[in-house]
């Protein structure tokens, strides 16, 4: 039997590891958790978000995952050094917010680091940001309202662009070189941040590195069903091919309507994917 690969979210944002995980291991079995009774992560207490991420964990661990991956940034920031310590027999990969490769690719321009409120007031990023930002280039933008926008299915809308055209009005954009997308919701935006932002500026996110992170720890251990690779699946030949579990806060998904839903926030990831 094979085992799976677990990865959840507090949303749907962590789906953006799974479609990138999915692109690169199309052999795997997948368990895709959204953790809707409790979304969104970053904007409740440090405890609550503790007790949400042990849950899942727990879950993961009793349907057969080999490894498990923390696709949320807050949850990551608040959660994954303690879950590692607990369940120490899996694997758990965190992301975070690509700061480092920004940082080192903008060229001493400015890096925007957007994320949810819980996330940017973590010691962790801080952390982050204060090791590799000897030159002060980074700055920090709380954007809640883009999660609220992205489990409604609102991804192009007058109401989004107006958002963050004011969220961005405080920084002149032409003095940026990186825009780090420091939450996985917030990859469904893509094409409205590329329409608000100097085409100078470079998007980055974590989920690519996150998905090699994943592969690297499941090679290292035997576990991976292919070889290394770069290479991305054509996602149209692959995508009816992959075995994908999906579960909301514990309950199975297996309404048409749901799985529908699901299929075309794929689509329009694989469409942010090579923006």
């Amino acid at each position: 039997m094979k085992m799976n690969i677990g990865i959840f979210d507090s949303g749907i944002g962590g789906m953006t590891i799974l479609h990138q995980a999915m692109a690169l291991m199309p052999h795997e079995n997948y368990i895709f958790y959204a953790d809707t009774d409790h979304v969104p992560y970053g904007i409740k207490t440090r405890e609550q978000v503790v007790s949400y991420v042990d849950e899942v964990i727990r879950f993961m661990v009793q349907h057969d995952c080999k490894a498990v991956v923390i696709a949320c940034n807050t949850a990551t920031a608040v959660a994954a050094d303690l879950m590692r310590s607990r369940y120490g027999s899996v694997p758990i990969i965190g992301i975070e917010p690509a700061v480092k490769p920004a940082v080192a690719e903008s060229g001493g321009k400015r890096v925007l680091v957007v994320a949810t409120p819980l996330t940017a007031h973590e010691k962790k990023l801080r952390k982050l940001v204060e090791r590799v930002d000897d030159e002060h280039l980074v700055d920090l933008l709380e954007l809640p309202g883009l999660v609220e926008f992205a489990e409604r299915g609102e991804f192009v809308s007058d109401r989004v662009t107006a958002y963050l055209k004011e969220k961005l009005s405080g920084y002149a954009l032409d003095r940026y070189g990186e825009l780090v997308l420091g939450c996985t919701h917030f990859n469904y935006f893509k094409d409205t941040f590329r329409d608000l932002i100097p085409q100078q500026v470079h998007m980055i996110d974590g989920s690519l590195g996150t998905v090699r992170q994943l592969m690297r720890v499941l090679d290292a251990r035997h576990a991976l069903l292919d070889p290394l690779t770069t290479a991305e699946t054509d996602w149209d030949m692959q995508k009816n091919d992959i075995r994908v579990r999906y579960f909301e806060s514990g309950r199975e998904i297996t309404d048409k309507a749901k799985l529908d839903t699901i299929r075309r926030l794929h689509e329009r990831l694989e469409n942010m994917r090579k923006i």
